[in-house]
C-alpha cells in the first residue's frame, strides 16, 4: 500500500522512530500508518543503516563533518537559531549533536555565540525558569486535550485543537479547525485514535464541547463517545488551568514558534504550517523536561487499538438496568430520577452502596450520578 501523499517524509520519520521500540508490533504499526509490513521493514532498514537522510526518495548531502572548524560551528549555531528563534543554547546544542556535529562546545559557549550575534533578548531570560513537574510513568496513561484560544486568519478564524501525551509530551493532534463543535472534535480525534490507539484516560477543561459544571450537562455526546470506547474521562477544576499544564505550555510554545508572524491566509495554509512544525516539535526539538530528549523518543503507540464498531453496552447480572429517557430521566420504584441528558437513549446500571438508600448510577465503567431513595423530592 502507498504512503499518504501529504508530508510523506515526516510520516516516514515518525514511523521509524516509533518502530525502533521493541514493544511495538510492526504489523499493527504498519496498519495504523496505512502501509504494508514489507514497506515498513524496508524504510526501517534504511533508517538504521544511514539515519534520517535515508528516508527521502533521493540522495542528500551529509549534515555534519568531523573536520569543521570553530567558525563553521559558530555559523551552524547562528543558522539554527535563525531557523528556530525561540530555542535557547541547550536546545541548539542538543539539536546540532543529533544532526551529527562533532566536538561541540558547552551550552555556555553557545549562549556566548548568541550574545555576540545579538540573538538574545535580555527581557526573555527571566521568563524561562525551571518548574517542579509531575508526569505519568508511561505513555498513554493520560492525554491532555484542549482548544487553544482562537485567532484570526485573513479568511475567517482558526480554533487549534491540541492533544498531548502527559508522559512523553508527544503531540498527538494539532488541527486547524473552523469551530469547536463536538462532531468536529470527534472526527479529528477518530483519526488520532486509529493511529496511536486508545489512552487509559483523557483530561480536558469544563468548556464546550467537553462539558460544563452544570450537573445536567456535565457530559456531552463527545465525552459519552469516549466513555463508550473505554477511556476514562476527567475534567480540570474550574479556573485552574494548571491541571492542563503541559498542554497549556504547548500552546505557549506554539504561539512563540508558529503564530508570531502575519496571519495565515486560511485554514489550509495554517494546517500546512502546523504539520511542518509538529514534525519539528516531536522529532527534532530537544525538550528540557525530558532531559533534552525529543518527545518521539519517549512515546509509544497504545496497545489498545481503536474499534471501528463500538461494542454493545453490558452490565453485571446483579445490576438494575434502566434506559435514560428523552428528558434525561430514569424510572425506578415508580419515581423519576434525573440523569445527565447526554445519556438519553442509553442503558445505565443502578448499584446499591454501603449507605442505606444510596445508589450509584453507572454508564459503562463510569459513575455518572447518585440517587437517594430516601430523598422525598
Amino acid at each position: 500500500m502507498p504512503w499518504q501523499e501529504v508530508s510523506t517524509m515526516s510520516l516516514r520519520h515518525e514511523f521509524v522512530v516509533l518502530a525502533e521500540a521493541k514493544e511495538t508490533t510492526m504489523r499493527a504499526l504498519c496498519q495504523r500508518f496505512g502501509i504494508s509490513p514489507k514497506t515498513g521493514y524496508k524504510w526501517l532498514a534504511r533508517y538504521r543503516a544511514t539515519g534520517v537522510n535515508a528516508l527521502v526518495d533521493h540522495s542528500r548531502r551529509p549534515q555534519g563533518s568531523p573536520r569543521r572548524t570553530a567558525s563553521e560551528i559558530e555559523s551552524a549555531v547562528v543558522r539554527l537559531r535563525v531557523q528556530h528563534p525561540a530555542w535557547g543554547a541547550r536546545k541548539l546544542r542538543r539539536r546540532l549533536c543529533d544532526l551529527g556535529q562533532q566536538d561541540l562546545p558547552c551550552p555556555s559557549t553557545f549562549h556566548a555565540i548568541l550574545q555576540r550575534h545579538d540573538l538574545i533578548d535580555p527581557a526573555e531570560s527571566p521568563k524561562h525558569q525551571a518548574w517542579v513537574r509531575f508526569e505519568h510513568e508511561a505513555p498513554n496513561q493520560l492525554w491532555q486535550m484542549d482548544f487553544k484560544g482562537h485567532f484570526a486568519l485573513v479568511q475567517g478564524r482558526c480554533h487549534a485543537l491540541t492533544v498531548l501525551d502527559d508522559h512523553a509530551r508527544f503531540n498527538l493532534c494539532l488541527q486547524a479547525c473552523a469551530d469547536e463543535r463536538g462532531d468536529t472534535v470527534q472526527q479529528r480525534l477518530t483519526d488520532v485514535l486509529r493511529r496511536y490507539g486508545l489512552p487509559e484516560r483523557m483530561t480536558m477543561d469544563n468548556g464546550s464541547p467537553w462539558g460544563c459544571s452544570d450537573e445536567a450537562h456535565h457530559y456531552t455526546p463527545l465525552t459519552v463517545w469516549l466513555i463508550r470506547l473505554g477511556i476514562r474521562v476527567s475534567h480540570s477544576r474550574p479556573y485552574h488551568p494548571q491541571t492542563q499544564g503541559k498542554d497549556e505550555r504547548f500552546h505557549r510554545t506554539l504561539n512563540v514558534e508558529v503564530l508570531h508572524g502575519p496571519p495565515f491566509r486560511d485554514l489550509a495554509q495554517c494546517q500546512r504550517h502546523f504539520d511542518d512544525w509538529r514534525d519539528i516539535y516531536n522529532l527534532e526539538r530537544p525538550h528540557e523536561a525530558l532531559g533534552m530528549a525529543t518527545p518521539a523518543s519517549r512515546y509509544q503507540p497504545s496497545p489498545r487499538g481503536f474499534p471501528e464498531t463500538l461494542p454493545p453496552i453490558e452490565y453485571a447480572d446483579g445490576d438494575i438496568v434502566r434506559k435514560v429517557q428523552e428528558k434525561g430521566e430514569i424510572s425506578y420504584l415508580n419515581r423519576a430520577w434525573r440523569i445527565p441528558k447526554a445519556l438519553r437513549g442509553y442503558p445505565v446500571a443502578l448499584r446499591y452502596t454501603q449507605t442505606d438508600g444510596l445508589m450509584d448510577v453507572f454508564f459503562c465503567h463510569k459513575k455518572v450520578a447518585q440517587i437517594n431513595l430516601q430523598d422525598p423530592k
